[in-house]
């Protein structure tokens, strides 16, 4: 039997070893580094600043769990997941997870999948300063404007409970905003905790009116069927809560903002 050269064993052995060195630490396809999706345009919560780092709460949390999963903040490649398409870049595998005000909801999860919840919120209304003849959802179908996000929850809910009201809908919350500071619409609908950023951004321009009206579970969201992955993220979460790094990264993020930490939510493991 002919002998194999030592160089050419060599070389079969580092290609057999290559592909589990490149998904050791979790990363699937995307090798020593973790793909995460978040928002640009959320003061408080997702943002991309001026020189091209990240801050926000989700930002945090989304940090805190790369750090368990083994990889260091040089490591995790950011990309920008509106809410449109959250499902999709899931489903192509061109993020590892998503945290991203992204609620968890049964059509979804018929989708993806879901570690969390990591933050309970509600729908609220965000208005001009000045405004004082809306005070709450039912106010909205006076003939009023109403401004949300393509393929959001808020935007579904609005549809589903007030169908009179005039809603638009945009690709980002932060154009709804400034279609707000314009005139050109009367009220944004979303969630209470984005809401606040934008207020606290632009101080004395815009209030935040009425009660929530609807009860949101913000989730990370992952690859359906990806069991191992969920687990090591929802043991991220619940040893970011314990730990005291949670409440920590809310008061930072959403304090300026009026809004004090709530509870952290009970962890779904089912």
């Amino acid at each position: 039997m002919p002998s194999v050269p030592l160089k050419l064993v060599g070389a079969v052995a580092l290609a057999l070893a290559l592909p589990f060195a490149a998904t050791a630490c979790g990363g699937g396809d995307h090798g020593n580094k973790i793909v995460i999706g978040t928002k640009y345009d959320q003061p408080g919560l997702g943002q991309k600043k001026p020189d091209g780092t990240m801050a926000g709460f989700d930002v945090d949390v989304a940090k805190f769990v790369a750090k368990e999963l083994g990889y260091t903040e040089d490591q995790i490649e950011w990309k920008e997941s509106p809410s449109a398409q959250r499902e999709t870049l899931i489903q192509n595998g061109q993020v590892d997870y998503i945290v991203a005000t992204y609620s968890i909801t049964d059509a979804r999860k018929e989708k993806v999948d879901f570690a969390g919840p990591y933050l309970l919120t509600g729908q609220s209304l965000l208005v001009r300063a000045d405004n004082n003849d809306i005070t709450g959802a039912a106010s909205l179908e006076n003939n009023k404007k109403l401004c949300s996000v393509s393929g959001s929850t808020p935007a579904q809910n609005i549809k589903n409970k007030f169908p009179k009201v005039q809603l638009q809908q945009f690709d980002t919350y932060s154009a709804c905003v400034d279609a707000l500071k314009n005139g050109v619409i009367d009220a944004v609908t979303t969630d209470e905790v984005i809401l606040a950023g934008y207020a606290a951004q632009s101080p004395g321009a815009f209030k935040i009116v009425g009660d929530t009206f609807t009860e949101e579970r913000y989730g990370i969201g992952l690859k359906k069927g990806d069991i191992e992955l969920r687990t090591k993220i929802n043991d991220a979460i619940e040893k970011m809560e314990s730990s005291g790094a949670w409440k920590e990264a809310f008061d930072r993020n959403l304090g300026p903002a009026g809004i004090e930490a709530p509870a952290p939510p009970a962890i779904d493991r089912g």
